[in-house]
């Protein structure tokens, strides 16, 4: 299960470059239900997402380099490549901060995914954090391709 909440970003925080990041390059072979493959350096994946907003259903399973290329070509749309930095948050969460590039470029988006329904309904979001887009379907990397 995936719980997370979604807000465009008003402002980059400080010393960005200092947190750990990781490039991403994820396509979809499916939009509902969400399929989709991912590349995280050398790691590849194939996700299942039920249907929801801020609450669903997710699964990831491994994908050697051979599959996920071999479906790679079979994507629907756009290939989403971006750049994700994980910032550490209050209560031992975690901000997962995308700069998306290519088509994509110049949105920025942060996502904070919680334990359980009752912190994600009490998360109080950092100050340069701009518009919640958890409810926006649009805001879904698979309404993205």
């Amino acid at each position: 299960m995936e719980i997370e909440r979604k807000f465009l970003i008003k402002s980059l925080p400080a010393q960005l470059e200092s947190y750990p990041k990781k490039h991403l390059e994820q396509a979809y072979l499916c939009t509902e239900p969400v399929v989709r493959i991912r590349r995280e350096a050398d790691e590849y994946f194939l996700t299942y997402k039920g249907k929801g907003l801020m609450i669903r259903e997710e699964y990831n399973l491994p994908l050697t380099k051979k599959a996920y290329l071999h479906l790679k070509e079979k994507a629907d749309g756009n290939v989403i490549t971006k750049t994700r930095y994980y910032l550490p948050e209050k209560d031992g969460l975690t901000i997962e901060l995308d700069i998306f590039e290519g088509i994509h470029a110049p949105l920025i988006m942060a996502e904070v995914e919680f334990p359980d329904e009752k912190s994600a309904s009490a998360y109080v979001a950092p100050d340069w954090f701009g518009e919640e887009v958890t409810n926006d379907p649009a805001y879904h990397n698979s309404n993205m391709i």
